[in-house]
Parts: C-alpha cells; sequence; structure tokens
C-alpha cells in the first residue's frame, strides 16, 4: 500500500514538472513563426498548431491553462513569434487578439498591376487572383461608373492593414470603399461624368507628380480633346502594353502604334477607361482644371514642366531640354 501511493505520490510529482516546465518555462522559437488561427478552431487544434510551430511545448498544457481561463475567449487571425515567451503570455496574446498586420503602401499612381504586385508580396494574396477580381468585380463601383471595365481608377491610393483572416474581396472592397470616401468628400458623385473625371484623373496622375501642376496639365488635355487633338500621353500607351502582358519596362518609337484603344496617340478621344488609380489631388484637377490655352507640355528636366500654346513654342522646349541632357 505505501508502495502505491509513494508510486502515486511521483507520478503526481512528474506531472506537475511536466506541467511546470510545459507552462512557466519559456520557448525560443527558431526565427520568426506565423501561425494563422481561423474562426471556429476548437481549443486542441489552437494547441495542435502553436506546438507544430514550436511557440509552445504541449497542447496538453495548453488546454489545462485556457480550461481554468475559460472568460478570456482567443481571438482568430495571424500572429507572429519571435521572441522568447512562455505558454502563459502566449494565451495571454491570444486573448487580447495581438494580430499580426500586413501593411499594404498603394502609393498616388499605381495600378492595378503595381498593387497586385504589393499585395503577393505581402503574403496576402497572389497578384494573379488579385487581378481576376480586380477585372470581375466591377459591381462594386457599377452605380457611379457603369462603364467600368475593371476596377482601375477605383482602388484608392492609401497606407492599408490587413489581416490574413480578410478575404481578397474585402480587401478590395476597402479600397474601393476608401475612394468612395474621398470621392464624396471632393463632390465626385452619382450624376456626374465619373467615368470621364476619374479616367482624366489617371492620366494627369501619371504625367506630373507635382501637385500644384495637375489644373494645369489637366487643362491641356481638356484643351486637346475640345479640339479633336489625340492625347499624346505616353502613360496611356504603357497600359495598353501593360494589359497585352508586352511591357518591357521602357517606352520605344515603334511602341506608338501599339494597336489598342488605350493607345491616344492612335486614338483621339480619352482611353476606355483609367489607366491607373488617382489620388485627391488629381481627381481635382481633373474636376476644376486650370483655364489656359495651353495644348502641350514637356518636363524641363527640374521634376516639373514648361506649358505651350502652339506646335512651334513646344519644339522649341522640347529642344531645349534634350541640350540640357546632353550637357549632364
Amino acid at each position: 500500500m505505501r508502495r502505491f501511493f509513494l508510486f502515486l505520490l511521483l507520478v503526481v510529482v512528474v506531472v506537475c514538472g511536466w506541467l511546470a516546465w510545459s507552462i512557466f518555462v519559456p520557448v525560443t522559437p527558431s526565427g520568426q513563426k506565423f501561425v494563422l488561427l481561423k474562426p471556429g478552431y476548437s481549443t486542441r487544434r489552437i494547441g495542435r498548431e502553436l506546438t507544430n510551430a514550436g511557440v509552445i511545448r504541449s497542447p496538453y498544457g495548453f488546454l489545462l491553462w485556457h480550461y481554468f481561463h475559460r472568460g478570456r475567449s482567443i481571438k482568430a487571425g495571424e500572429y507572429l513569434f519571435e521572441r522568447s515567451a512562455d505558454l502563459r503570455e502566449v494565451h495571454s496574446r491570444l486573448a487580447r487578439g495581438d494580430v499580426y498586420v500586413h501593411t499594404v503602401v498603394v502609393p498616388e499612381g499605381f495600378t492595378m498591376f503595381d498593387i497586385a504586385r504589393a499585395m503577393e508580396e505581402s503574403g496576402l494574396a497572389s497578384s494573379q487572383d488579385f487581378l481576376k477580381l480586380a477585372k470581375a468585380n466591377t459591381y462594386l463601383i457599377s452605380d457611379l461608373d457603369p462603364q467600368a471595365r475593371s476596377l482601375e481608377g477605383y482602388l484608392f491610393p492609401d497606407t492599408y492593414e490587413f489581416m490574413r483572416t480578410q478575404s481578397l474581396q474585402d480587401m478590395i472592397g476597402v479600397m474601393v470603399k476608401r475612394f468612395r470616401q474621398e470621392a464624396g468628400a471632393i463632390g465626385l458623385a452619382r450624376g456626374m461624368d465619373v467615368h470621364r473625371i476619374v479616367t482624366m484623373a489617371s492620366i494627369v496622375e501619371k504625367e506630373t507628380a507635382v501637385p500644384d501642376e495637375r489644373p494645369m496639365v489637366a487643362s491641356v488635355y481638356y484643351n486637346r480633346l475640345s479640339r479633336g487633338i489625340a492625347l499624346d500621353a505616353d502613360p496611356s500607351i504603357i497600359y495598353a502594353e501593360l494589359l497585352e502582358g508586352t511591357y518591357q519596362g521602357a517606352l520605344h518609337h515603334a511602341d506608338m502604334q501599339f494597336n489598342s484603344p488605350y493607345n491616344t496617340y492612335r486614338h483621339a478621344g480619352l482611353p476606355p477607361g483609367p489607366i491607373a488609380n488617382p489620388g485627391r489631388s488629381a481627381l481635382e484637377a481633373a474636376m476644376h482644371p486650370a483655364q489656359s490655352e495651353y495644348y502641350y507640355f514637356v518636363a524641363d528636366g527640374s521634376g516639373r514642366h514648361k506649358f505651350s500654346k502652339s506646335l512651334e513654342e513646344h519644339n522649341r522646349n522640347v529642344a531645349a531640354l534634350r541640350r540640357m541632357l546632353r550637357g549632364k
């Protein structure tokens, strides 16, 4: 009998020691460990995922600790573990919902192809899946732009924070919602020619990075439209080639003849839709262009542009730019 109690005591000591070891002794992950806990995971499954990732020592210790702390629910999400922590600290993080957030930066002028690449680099989605939804889900903006061929132009430039538990559909919806917020703030709404404005804004955005030049650039293009002069916007050719998957990273003279309705050298008028995602100042410039008699502009070598009323004046500005570039 005495041996039995001694054996029982030994078992209790071993079990308590094992529990203390699995709960209170910190574990150091081997590098960065990401653990995705999806909604609906059981506590047992969560414990197993953490153990397999080398974040805790035992799923049973996790189950026991959670049982005595059932008042603290575990939040679904993706978690990053890279520092030494014991099971109590890990459980506390899950209860707080200290989830890992992926930051996606969408600068002004990014195309949907650029955004697709950024999403893939962040680990949130493949670029192919992003582009598929961006081309298909035009219903997200159809009330404002029934002519939209894709969501190009409506994925508003901003810094976004997404979690992997969000669907790609939801992430795209957040970008479109952000466009709606900014559009509403500047008075761009249903009943206006949103398609035309956003398309013009996208060209203006790609042509100059200087905010105070944008109304003047917009005036040049509106002046050309009113006279039936081709816009001759280089970014439209780049976009045409992006759509076909043929863009090589630079434009050449032969590209000016690229056969596409987006090529504003070959086709007068605006392209069929936006060629990038414009920011607020470009949208405002397209809505409220400057009043001018300019029909041309060219870079001046300092990041800004020189505007001209006639082709002769424009050619002189182009020649001056070439001389300056040769002198560098």
